[in-house]
C-alpha cells in the first residue's frame, strides 16, 4: 500500500487501516526507513491482559518494557 504526506505533512492512513489497527501510533526511526505501530486506546491495560503477573510493577517500568518491546517488534 503506498502513501504520500500531503502540502501540511500530514500522512493519510487508509480507513481500512485505521478499522483494524486504530488512530494511534508510534512512529519508530529504523536504520533503513521508518515503522508504525499501533498504540492500544488503554496501553497498561493491554499490557496488563498481555502479562497477567504485573500488577504493582511501577509504571515507569511498565513504560520501559513497552518501549523495548516495540523496539524490538519493529526490527523483526
Amino acid at each position: 500500500m503506498a502513501t504520500e504526506l500531503d502540502d501540511q505533512g500530514r500522512l493519510y492512513v487508509p480507513k481500512k487501516v485505521r478499522e483494524r489497527y486504530g488512530e494511534k501510533f508510534r512512529m519508530v526511526e529504523l536504520q533503513d526507513g521508518i515503522k508504525l505501530i499501533p498504540v492500544a486506546e488503554d496501553p497498561i491495560q493491554d499490557l496488563q491482559d498481555a502479562m497477567p503477573g504485573i500488577q504493582g510493577v511501577p509504571l515507569s517500568r511498565l513504560r520501559d518494557q513497552a518501549e523495548q518491546a516495540a523496539r524490538e517488534d519493529a526490527l523483526r
